[in-house]
């Protein structure tokens, strides 16, 4: 009976898919969209069809730790280095205004000092699934547009990755000395493990079998899960253990490769991901959290790309790319799911600081996804002069 769920779910997700992605398409909407309302229309909440959403949030779970293998992939550590003034003083500016910004509407809406924190860090972070995914293979890998977004991006996500090792230790109360040394040794141990097996181990098998594909697969995946796995038994969350496989290959010649080959791969997952957020989207919450949510993802669409675009003029960008740098880091992030997940169940925000967070990240993915696709280059664009892979 599980297994046939998982069929039933599956089925679901990419036929259901498939006839709501070519409407939107006829609509000339965004498909990300399209993914998102089948999740909401077939989910617990919808028409039910999906009773248990644990099915949903464990694709969901899945996807992620693929979707942040393979982001990793794009976040060069060479071109960050290059680039590390002007994204680390963007970075760090934007955070905290956008972080202030978060803080002050929560606190606002009569939330907790707690939940207002946390809300207001989690408003720091830009969608790396959305920057990335809806950026052109060509400029992600080869124009300074794509070096900005992935410096700005690498940087978001190591406070990210911060945030959740301490949200993860703030959960357990009752650490002994030998669990502390661990988890603060965690992240740094994966990270070497990561580098070394990657330097000495994983690229010159690559390299020496290169031509059998259906091996670069196997590596490439069961690098993935390798790691992550290793994340895991360290304490680490699986997700963390996939970005630092990703970030740790993508310090390899073969990284563009293999980002290539597993393209396909990047899309099924893509669409599970939004597929889940969809399913998940709290439907009878809906009427406690609308005006905060709407509030606090209002004002990050409106911030962020004003805020980008005049931080990047001071480092003396053109006017153009910084605007459309700005409007590309326009939402809130997968990250703020994460980590809004983490707190809850931890105790530190409640059921309704953690239905605001979900809900104003799906209003911010929806809205940027689909201003992005109107006025810039991206693979899935909604008009044929738009479209670029």
């Amino acid at each position: 009976m599980h297994g046939e769920s998982i069929l039933f779910t599956i089925f679901l997700i990419f036929t259901g898919g498939a006839i709501v992605a070519g409407l939107a398409l006829f609509a000339r909407q965004s498909m990300l969209v399209a993914y998102i309302a089948l999740g909401v229309l077939v989910g617990p909440w919808g028409f039910g069809l999906i009773e248990d959403p644990t099915i949903a949030q464990g694709i969901g779970e899945v996807g992620i730790i693929f979707l942040l293998y393979l982001l990793g992939l794009n976040l060069h550590p060479q071109k960050l280095a290059r680039m590390m003034r002007e994204a680390t003083m963007v970075t760090l500016w934007s955070s905290l205004v956008f972080a202030a910004a978060g803080l002050s509407i929560a606190l606002a809406f009569g939330f907790t000092l707690p939940e207002a924190v946390v809300i207001g860090a989690l408003s720091m972070f830009s969608s790396t699934i959305i920057g990335l995914k809806l950026l052109p293979t060509t400029t992600l890998h080869h124009r300074h547009t794509g070096e900005v977004i992935i410096s700005v991006l690498l940087l978001q996500d190591v406070i990210a990755i911060m945030m959740l090792l301490g949200l993860d230790a703030a959960s357990r109360p009752t650490l002994s000395a030998g669990d502390t040394v661990r988890l603060a040794a965690a992240l740094p141990v994966v990270v070497v493990v990561s580098v070394v097996a990657e330097r000495w181990t994983l690229t010159p098998l690559i390299r020496r079998f290169d031509t059998i594909r259906e091996y670069i697969f196997l590596v490439a995946i069961g690098w993935c899960l390798g790691v992550s796995q290793l994340g895991h038994m360290m304490g680490l969350s699986h997700e963390i253990g996939a970005f630092v496989a990703g970030v740790a290959l993508a310090r390899s010649p073969v990284a563009t490769f293999i980002a290539e080959s597993l393209k396909p791969l990047r899309d099924f997952f893509l669409v599970m991901f939004f597929f889940a957020l969809g399913a998940g989207f709290p439907i009878p919450m809906l009427s406690e959290v609308a005006l905060p949510a709407t509030c606090l993802g209002g004002a990050m669409l409106v911030m962020k790309p004003v805020v980008f675009r005049w931080l990047l003029r001071r480092e003396c960008e053109t006017r153009r790319l910084s605007m459309e740098i700005g409007v590309r880091l326009g939402q809130l992030s997968e990250f703020s799911l994460l980590i809004a997940v983490i707190a809850s169940s931890g105790g530190v925000i409640g059921p309704n600081a953690a239905y605001t967070i979900h809900t104003a990240t799906l209003l911010t993915f929806i809205v940027s996804s689909y201003v992005i696709m109107l006025r810039y280059p991206t693979p899935i664009a909604v008009t044929e002069a738009l479209r670029r892979d």
